[in-house]
């Protein structure tokens, strides 16, 4: 069980064109890498590949609040991952925000 204060979650998927994935990770983990050392608010970041999908590229970001991740989007590191990324995409990506549900107490 997690000791953070972490309850906000980030999943957005990324549909990238043909022959762009192995650029389209090597911003996504630079920008992963920034905010673990950057961001107190950021407290998980995965860059994920879905199996048998050589097209689709997973983020997985755990952060305190909605405000830890406002802040992540204004940060410097941001801006390269967000232009450097558009033009790798098929697509906007899918961007889902989640909070963990409550777990009934027995």
């Amino acid at each position: 069980m997690s000791t953070t204060n972490a309850n906000f979650v980030v999943l957005a998927e990324f549909n990238i064109r043909e022959g762009q994935r192995d650029a389209f990770l090597a911003l996504a983990h630079n920008d992963a890498n920034e905010s673990l050392a950057n961001e107190s608010g950021c407290h998980q970041f995965d860059v994920l590949v879905p199996e048998g999908d050589d097209n689709t590229v997973i983020l997985h970001e755990v952060y305190t609040d909605r405000a830890a991740f406002n802040k992540h989007m204004e940060m410097p590191h941001y801006k390269p991952f967000k232009e450097g990324t558009d033009p790798l995409l098929e697509a906007a990506p899918t961007v889902r925000f989640l909070t963990p549900a409550a777990r009934p107490q027995n």
